[in-house]
Parts: C-alpha cells; sequence; structure tokens
C-alpha cells in the first residue's frame, strides 16, 4: 500500500516511515557481520582482513548504485507527490533502461580492472588471492545488486517501505544459511561468502520484481510508459548521477583510508573492518531517517509544501540528536565486547586495536548523523549536486588526515579520518540547505 506524506503530523509520519527501512537495515548490517564472524571463524584472521580490505571497495561500487537508484527515485517520488501517474510509471521504465545500462558496463569493467585496483591499494600479499576471488564473484553478481536497490527505491518513493524490509529480511536470512553451507559444510572459502550474497540476492530481486507487479497495480507498465525520451532519460542522469558520485567521492576517500591501514598489516586490517561493521550497526538510524527524508522532501517538494519540508528537517534533527546519544553510549560500553564476537583472538590485539578506534570516533556521531539530515533533504528538493559537495569535503579531509596524522600518530591517526571527514562534510552542506530554503520560500511569496 502506498503512502501519501504530504499530510499529517511530520513527526509521526518520519517515525512510521524510519522504522521498517531501520529494522531493514539493522538486519542487513547483522547479516554482515555474521557473515564476518563465519568467514574469521572457520578461515581465520587473514581471510576476515581479505574480505575486509573490500570494504571501501565494495562501498564505493553499492555506493554509487545505491546513490543512482536513490536518485531515480526522487523523481518518481516527485511525479507521484504532483499525482502524476503518467510521469511516475514513466521515470519508472527510464530507470529501468538506465539500470540495465549500468549492471552491463559495471560488470565489464570491474572484472577487467580487478587485479589492477587491488594492486594499485597494495593489498598485502598475504591476502591478496582470496581479496581477489571474493571481490571478483561481487562484481559478478553487480545485476542482482541493482535489481533489487532499484526496486526497493521505487517502492520507498511511493511510500512502501515495508516491503522492501520484508525481502531484505528473506534475502540475509538465506545469505547466512548460503555462508554456512558454502564456507563450513562445501569448504568453498572466501568465494563461499561472495557466492551465497550473490545468490541470496538474485532470489530476493525476482521475488520482489513478482510481488510488486501483483500488488501494485500503479507498477504495472504499458507499451506507451516505457516509449523512449532523451529528457527524462537525462532528468534522472541529472538526479541520479550526482548522488552516486557523491557516494562514490566518500568511498574513495575511505579507499585512501584503506591503503594506509593496509600497511600495518592484516591485525589493523581485521581490526578496522571488526569496528565499521560495528559501527554500522549501531549508527544504523542516520541512513535510515536520511532514507526517509529523501522520499518525505521528494513528496512534499512535488506537492509544493515547502513549509512541511521545514517541518520535517527540524523533526529529523531531533530524532538525530536522540539517535546519536544513544549510539554513543552504545559503542563505548559494549564495542569492544562486540569485537570479541569476531574471531578467536588469543593475542587480544584485534580488541585492543577496536577500542582505540571507538574511542577516537564515538565523540563525533552527532555530525555523522546530521550529515545524513542535510545531504538527503537537498536530495529531495530535487538538487543533485550540492549534496556531492559534501562528499567532496570528505575526501580532501580524509586524505589530509592520513597525509598528516597517519605516521606521527599511527593507527590511530587512521581512525581520526572519519570524524574529522564528518565535520568537514557538514561544511557546505548546511548553508546550502539553508540558502535553497529561503529562495524557495521567496519564490512561493512572488508567486503568490
Amino acid at each position: 500500500m502506498t503512502n501519501d506524506l504530504t499530510t499529517g503530523n511530520p513527526m509521526k509520519l518520519i517515525i512510521g516511515f524510519t522504522i521498517p527501512i531501520l529494522i531493514g537495515n539493522i538486519v542487513q548490517q547483522f547479516y554482515y557481520v555474521i557473515d564476518s564472524i563465519i568467514v574469521g571463524r572457520y578461515l581465520g584472521v587473514n581471510a576476515l582482513a581479505a574480505v575486509g580490505s573490500t570494504g571501501s571497495l565494495t562501498f564505493l561500487v553499492i555506493g554509487w548504485v545505491m546513490g543512482v537508484t536513490g536518485g531515480f527515485s526522487i523523481i518518481v517520488a516527485q511525479r507521484y507527490g504532483a499525482g502524476d501517474i503518467k510521469g511516475v510509471k514513466h521515470n519508472i521504465a527510464m530507470s529501468y533502461y538506465l539500470c540495465i545500462i549500468m549492471a552491463v558496463v559495471m560488470t565489464a569493467g570491474l572484472l577487467l580492472a580487478n587485479g589492477s585496483i587491488l594492486r594499485t591499494m597494495n593489498t598485502p600479499a598475504e591476502i591478496y588471492q582470496d581479496t581477489y576471488h571474493f571481490i571478483k564473484v561481487i562484481y559478478m553478481g553487480l545485476t542482482a545488486t541493482i535489481a533489487y536497490n532499484i526496486l526497493a527505491s521505487i517502492l520507498r518513493a511511493l511510500g512502501d517501505s515495508r516491503t522492501p524490509l520484508y525481502f531484505l529480511v528473506f534475502s540475509s536470512v538465506v545469505n547466512i544459511l548460503l555462508d554456512l553451507l558454502f564456507i563450513a559444510v562445501f569448504s568453498m572459502g572466501v568465494e563461499g561468502a561472495g557466492y551465497a550474497t550473490v545468490i541470496s540476492q538474485a532470489i530476493a530481486s525476482i521475488l520482489c520484481f513478482i510481488y510488486m507487479l501483483k500488488k501494485y497495480p500503479i507498477l504495472k507498465l504499458k507499451k506507451e510508459d516505457a516509449h523512449f525520451s532523451m529528457r527524462s532519460t537525462k532528468r534522472l542522469i541529472g538526479m541520479g548521477a550526482p548522488m552516486g558520485l557523491q557516494f562514490s567521492i566518500t568511498a574513495i576517500g575511505a579507499i585512501i583510508v584503506q591503503v594506509a591501514l593496509n600497511g600495518f598489516g592484516p591485525v589493523y586490517i581485521a581490526a578496522f573492518t571488526t569496528c565499521g561493521k560495528i559501527q554500522n550497526i549501531i549508527t544504523q538510524p542516520f541512513p535510515s531517517l536520511g532514507a526517509s527524508m529523501a522520499t518525505y522532501v521528494g513528496q512534499n517538494t512535488g506537492a509544493g509544501r515547502i513549509d512541511r519540508v521545514k517541518e520535517g528537517v527540524k523533526a529529523n534533527i531531533i530524532l538525530t540528536m536522540i539517535c546519536s546519544v544513544v549510539s554513543m553510549i552504545a559503542v563505548l560500553v559494549f564495542g569492544d565486547l562486540l569485537a570479541r564476537l569476531f574471531l578467536t583472538d588469543a593475542s587480544g590485539l584485534v580488541v585492543e586495536k577496536a577500542k582505540i578506534y571507538f574511542f577516537a570516533v564515538a565523540g563525533f556521531y552527532p555530525a555523522l548523523g546530521l550529515i545524513f539530515v542535510y545531504r538527503n533533504t537537498l536530495q529531495g528538493l530535487g538538487y543533485g549536486l550540492l549534496p556531492m559537495l559534501g562528499g567532496i569535503f570528505e575526501l580532501f579531509a580524509r586524505g589530509l588526515v592520513v597525509v598528516i596524522l597517519a605516521r606521527p600518530l599511527g593507527y590511530l591517526g587512521i581512525c581520526l579520518a572519519n570524524p574529522v571527514a564528518w565535520i568537514s562534510a557538514l561544511i557546505p552542506l548546511i548553508p546550502a540547505y539553508y540558502y535553497r530554503i529561503k529562495r524557495l520560500n521567496n519564490n512561493m511569496e512572488r508567486n503568490s
């Protein structure tokens, strides 16, 4: 059932829309954690480091996909908010075309460049082969990843955040079962973890597509909906590409950090990987609230309700600050205990390095949360390029911290790259939001 977010209490609407997204994101992150636990405990530190060292690459690729498909869905949300059902269907069809092209180009290009990328990242020799084969499988399954993301984004654009949750939970359960089967039973090594991910996403995407067609008449496209339009294509690319680049730019910063981290060896890579998995779970309210804002703002912008956009931003900031305090306390109290779940760490070095990371970053979670508030609001307003500035600031900040602090402070210097990047991202985002809102208000006053 689709939901109209242009009427009703903004706080209640945002909370109600966010909860299914949050549950789904947490389930997905729990899968990543369990996946890492299975790899670490069955295959050892080097295997965990191999999978972990691909995290920044995976973020680069999947982040691009999520950004692009999220951008497409904002156009759909705006058309839906404006009551333009014909426009909704047409933009969905154009989105499908673009996703097919993206899947073919990305899969071929990344498979060809795989070895060169890993060598450029200074991947340690002892984990190179595992890293190469794991990420190769992920690249081979990009079509399934793209399919799930565009389908989930379209449903959210129409106000349905529950259906993507159901299929995400299903995919995660299948993924974990296949992990155990491929790694523990069939002894397929880290490649088994990759195949488990790809197969589970493919099954979930197919089932989600079939369900959508049966459940939502608005998503049944006709021949006239699918006629190619260069104008619509340019508009979708104009929104999707900057959002994809925004994720990719952030991921490039993460790759810079990973390259510096690779020089410290598998123990530090494993510790950093462990912290990332834990942090991603604890801070999931931030991207979940951000995803809600993109749809909420998109629908209200399409309906011309800028007053409701401002109310929604205020409500989201309050929710974000509450969640950031809870996340901060959780990671400081339970972070080291959670780190012990990932592998048998007889020396205690991995847990020791994990504690260093948590104490370095926890106090900056409010800044991380605000990035999602302002970035997704700007995207919902229809500005694709402005949010990318935050990613550019993040990239430069991470690079500078690694160059300046990694040598004198060692591992701690690398840990500080994230909080400095989060603060830097807000420098352009906050002024850009208030400037754009002021201009929109002035335009409305002139037109009234």
